[in-house]
């Protein structure tokens, strides 16, 4: 499939590209390669592939959520370099 200018136009704007005159002869050269390299690609005979939805055969290790002991305010605050009672003391980073 030829892009021709009237699609370049189109997927221009829908991408919302901007290009020189200059360019928009190589940009429907590079386009048209892109389509015709896809249009191979339907040639290729996929009987008998499952498709894929990732790259990897890799499964994540999902562990069951347990309820443990959690950092006491006096320990989190132990090494603190600044704290005010219960809470870290930290520089004003907003005016």
């Amino acid at each position: 499939m030829k892009i021709d200018r009237a699609h370049l136009d189109k997927i221009a704007h829908l991408a919302r590209l901007e290009f020189d005159e200059k360019d928009a002869e190589k940009m429907m050269q590079d386009m048209t390669a892109i389509v015709d390299w896809v249009e191979k690609l339907k040639e290729v005979n996929t009987d008998g592939v499952e498709p894929l939805t990732t790259m990897s055969y890799e499964t994540n290790m999902f562990r069951e959520d347990e309820v443990k002991d959690h950092l006491s305010h006096e320990r989190a605050l132990l090494n603190a370099p600044k704290k005010d009672n219960d809470y870290f003391r930290v520089p004003k980073v907003i005016e």
